[in-house]
């Protein structure tokens, strides 16, 4: 579970959103407009600028001519952090003091994005940061250091993981960039920069431990600081620290071995004013929470046993016995019968019979904890672990745990068992459990904080595909789930304070009724379109609020009108103004890729007419260090060569040619070169070997050049050594702690370029074929986990409804299409599909509604002559391409 999403789902009832939208009462808030600091509403004095950048107000000085002030362009940054009780105050002292000295800053402006940086799964990098404070040079610095430190002695924040403390105070410094600048790295990426001592712009470190840059030097008076920082250690502790379990923004877990007896310990840190719950606690506050609960459940044997208490710096720490076994969720890789083609019907009872088990043994274990007077308040497949007998269960993580009498409700929880507000006490426990009962059988019960009247339809499908399923076994559970659900669609809960309940069951359209589907879905992404907003179009993956991600094919504009067009709707000349709008210039820091930048917004405009705007994208483009970018598909040389390519056959522009021609010998001496170890290397046709071999494989049907066919064959079984036969013959990338059969970063990715080199090279050999065999069982399962086309179901069906591999049939891509509507959801009376992590909605290329229509478009055909749908450059094999 990637944290990051909760944060994103607090905005709005339907769609990820940044979360200043919550705080400035915008996007359909339903708490209406959250306060913000009185010292962000003071006005700002003449011949300054203010504008809000995200979650910053930022403040500038003006010079003469009215444009912001000379300043430079790295250096030593200041920062403070904060506590909800004393930030408005310390705004207001910085405020006082920067601007009659004309120095430039930024804050965030109001309490509930101070409360976001600092909660629990916050980013480790950016916690804490209140303030940013923009000194001249290092004189400067060393002032304000002193001069600001002395007026916020006394005052407390949560510490900054990247910065070196300032006294004892909330003053942090940090080397690195103060305008926007960027480089593409050592991994092709672009990213923030700074220059190093020769001018040269090179990546901008930001890892959640302070570090200076080699060519810059510690001023003398911040080393006494830096001696402090590293005086505080472990080594006198009674415990050997062996393993790094888990981080968050609240501290560490760690386990370890009490020296004194060779007891197995688990020992875990709370960090002062850091790691906030939703009530305001920090991980210290929850920390004591879950001492004292575990203290009046001691005894039971279904829970840990608490073994120490202790303080170290300002950093609490919990020892408790080490609880042998797994966590639940790691059951479902190894024994959910979903997981093949054809699932055994004795394979499936026997999974029934065990998970209806475990089932009663975790209410067993949570009714012993109710007995004491205690509720567990966050229970989840990844806070049960499973014995090593595979039938006892243990509950773990109890710093939500609060005792039954308070009648409490959630502070923190899982997504994907997060009760709703209706819910308190031992309440909680009980909707969580009855989610447990779905989610044994499908994974999937986030898509309860969308729509709780989707747990109908999930036990509709549980109750075909596991048919020993005692039937009360899912009513009980539905009707736990959907109880006191009104009619009036008012807020009733979930993860924010956002999630409604439809006022009436909407009418399922279900993905294989087509072209009804394909309507339908049209309809829902028009509808979800905002003109309005600069930052992007069409709601989508979190990634679309990052440096460019609005325009982009993967998760911009750029793909949503790419899917529109090759499903035949009308166009969205709406749409497409925006898109031109907002490239005329694209934004500073905008990725250079064809999945992630401006070589797909320059395709999807000339496939759509808008040629000079492509043309003039692709020209900034080679302006760039282009040739340093990565090999890949995603963001590198081969997407670039592709719409080089592309552009060069329909301009006929021979500096085009050229460089197309540039990046694919580029490609050609990188595949000559040692590769690294696999797992190591990333693999599939985005980020894998898999792109560059698609680029070569178009190079050589143009041109005929055969070492480009046998580059393209090198670089596949590049792919294959990343990859591993699965028990039931399934071929998935290996990652080394997962498999993964996906489009984007998975098997059936290769799967697609396999079949387009079967088409040039017959015979490539019994590895190919293997392979092509194995993918095809992979892009077969009963079950995924999500419906999008890079990490999900949409991704399977556009693979089988192009492959050519032998025994692929019309009837396994009929099966994988009616499993698409496992997660179909309504908008607006429309079918769409949730976005990664399945939190909210999304209408993008990668994870959402227009990735399905473009595979069920494939699938079915679109348009007045039935053309099948295919992503950029990967028609079907048997086809010429574009």
């Amino acid at each position: 579970m990637d944290k990051r999403y909760e944060v994103y789902a607090l905005a709005d009832a339907h769609f990820y959103e940044t979360p200043d939208r919550l705080a400035t009462g915008v996007a359909g808030a339903a708490q209406g407009t959250v306060p913000v600091f009185e010292t962000a509403c003071r006005p700002v004095p003449e011949g300054w600028a203010t504008a809000r950048v995200g979650d910053w107000l930022t403040l500038t000085p003006l010079g003469a001519d009215g444009a912001p002030a000379a300043a430079p362009a790295q250096g030593w940054k200041i920062h403070a952090s904060a506590t909800r009780a004393n930030a408005d105050r310390i705004a207001a002292i910085v405020w006082d003091y920067c601007f009659p000295r004309r120095i430039p800053f930024k804050f965030v402006p109001g309490p509930h994005l101070l409360h976001l940086r600092n909660t629990k799964y916050a980013g480790r990098d950016t916690s804490g940061k209140f303030v940013t404070v923009y000194p001249a040079d290092e004189e400067q610095l060393h002032t304000v250091l002193r001069e600001l430190g002395s007026l916020l002695e006394g005052f407390e924040g949560p510490y900054i993981l990247t910065d070196l403390r300032w006294h004892d105070g909330p003053l942090y410094v940090r080397y690195g960039a103060f305008a926007r600048m960027y480089v593409v790295d050592e991994r092709g990426s672009l990213v923030p920069a700074v220059r190093d001592g020769s001018g040269t712009l090179v990546p901008d470190r930001r890892a959640p431990s302070f570090q200076v840059p080699e060519w810059v030097a510690l001023p003398a008076f911040l080393e006494p600081h830096l001696a402090a920082r590293n005086t505080t250690t472990v080594g006198e502790l009674p415990y050997r620290i062996e393993k790094a379990l888990h981080f968050s923004n609240g501290g560490g877990v760690y386990a370890g071995t009490d020296t004194r007896d060779g007891r197995k310990v688990v020992l875990k840190e709370g960090r002062p004013h850091a790691g906030l719950a939703s009530d305001g606690a920090d991980a210290i506050a929850r920390l004591e929470r879950e001492k004292r609960a575990l203290e009046a459940v001691a005894g039971t044997g279904v829970v840990p046993e608490v073994r120490d208490w202790f303080t170290l710096g300002d950093h609490r720490f919990l020892v408790m016995d080490f609880v042998a076994g797994r966590p639940l969720n790691s059951f479902f890789a190894e024994r959910h019968p979903l997981l093949s083609p054809d699932p055994d019907p004795q394979a499936v009872a026997a999974y029934t019979a065990w998970a209806v088990s475990i089932h009663r043994a975790v209410e067993c274990a949570v009714e012993k904890v109710h007995a004491r007077g205690i509720v567990f308040n966050d229970l989840h497949v990844f806070n049960i672990m499973v014995a090593p007998d595979e039938e006892s269960v243990f509950l773990i993580d109890f710093e939500a745990a609060a005792p039954a009498e308070e009648n409490g409700r959630q502070v923190v929880a899982h997504p994907g068992f997060f009760a709703p507000p209706d819910r308190r006490g031992a309440d909680v426990d009980r909707y969580a459990l009855a989610c447990l009962r779905l989610a044994l059988f499908l994974p999937v019960t986030t898509l309860l904080v969308v729509d709780r009247g989707k747990a109908a339809h999930l036990a509709e499908v549980i109750a075909q595909q596991f048919p020993d399923v005692p039937r009360e076994f899912l009513d009980e559970a539905v009707a736990e789930i959907t109880r006191d659900v009104c009619g009036t669609g008012a807020p009733v809960g979930g993860t924010g304070a956002s999630e409604r309940v439809p006022s009436a069951p909407a009418s399922r359209v279900e993905p294989g009724d087509w072209p009804h589907s394909r309507d339908s879905m049209i309809k829902a992404i028009l509808a979800s379109a905002t003109p309005e907003r600069d930052d992007r179009l069409y709601p989508g993956d979190v990634a679309q609020f990052s440096d460019g991600g609005g325009l982009g094919l993967a998760h911009g504009a750029a793909g949503v009108l790419y899917a529109l067009a090759a499903a035949g709707a009308e166009r969205h000349d709406e749409g497409e103004r925006w898109l031109l709008d907002h490239t005329a210039p694209a934004p500073t820091g905008t990725p250079l890729g064809l999945y992630d930048g401006l070589a797909g917004v320059a395709h999807t405009l000339d496939l759509l007419g808008h040629r000079q705007r492509a043309l003039d994208l692709v020209d900034g483009i080679l302006r760039e260090r282009w040739q340093h970018l990565s090999s890949d598909l995603q963001g590198g040389l081969a997407g670039l060569g592709l719409v080089l390519g592309r552009l060069a056959a329909t301009t006929g522009e021979s500096e085009l040619r050229e460089r197309a021609a540039e990046a694919a010998d580029l490609l050609v001496r990188r595949l000559a070169e040692p590769a690294p170890a696999a797992p190591r290397r990333r693999a599939g046709l985005m980020r894998g070997a898999s792109g560059p071999a698609l680029f070569l494989l178009r190079r050589y049907e143009e041109t005929g050049e055969r070492a480009l066919l046998e580059a393209a064959g090198v670089a596949l079984r590049r792919d294959l050594e990343c990859c591993a036969e699965r028990e039931g013959g399934a071929v998935e990338v290996d990652e080394g702690w997962r498999t993964m059969p996906y489009l984007g970063d998975g098997s059936v990715g290769v799967g697609l370029m396999l079949d387009d080199y079967a088409a040039h090279v017959p015979d490539a050999g019994a590895e190919f074929a293997r392979a092509r065999a194995g993918i095809l069982t992979a892009a077969t399962s009963r079950f995924y986990a999500q419906p999008g086309l890079f990490q999900g179901r949409a991704g399977m069906i556009l693979h089988l409804a192009r492959t050519t591999a032998p025994g692929a049939t019309r009837a396994r891509l009929d099966e994988q299409i009616a499993g698409l509507g496992w997660s179909a959801m309504p908008y607006q009376g429309q079918l769409a599909f949730p976005g990664h992590q399945m939190m909210r909605l999304s209408m993008d290329l990668a994870t959402g509604t227009a990735g399905a229509l473009l595979a069920l478009a494939a699938a079915f055909g679109s348009g007045d002559e039935g053309v099948a749908a295919h992503l950029p450059f990967l028609p079907p094999p048997h086809r010429r391409p574009l």
